[in-house]
């Protein structure tokens, strides 16, 4: 278990084999939190307030679902008119 040290302004380095299996880079967030008297720090994704909609629960299990139908072949087109896409649209 590497050992690290706190500098005067309370910042840590995380070893680079730590760094490495998380698959965090330079610029990267991480989340800390005490638990048990232990401090547990977690990859942290800081998202825009403007693509926050993209992240919800729904949202999300929406794409799920759309990536599920595209693995299964349930898709349908291309269309080379917008005739055929309302076409199948209406079946």
């Amino acid at each position: 278990m590497p050992t690290i040290k706190i500098t005067s302004n309370g910042a840590v380095t995380l070893p680079a084999q730590i760094r490495k299996a998380l698959g965090l880079k330079i610029g990267d967030f991480v989340n800390a939190e005490l638990k048990k008297g232990q401090v547990v720090l977690k990859p942290a994704m800081i998202i825009d307030a403007e693509d926050a909609w993209f992240w919800t629960k729904e949202w999300q299990e929406g794409e799920a679902e759309a990536d599920r139908d595209i693995a299964e072949g349930r898709i349908s087109g291309p269309f080379d008119t917008t005739e055929d896409f309302l076409k199948e649209l209406k079946k």
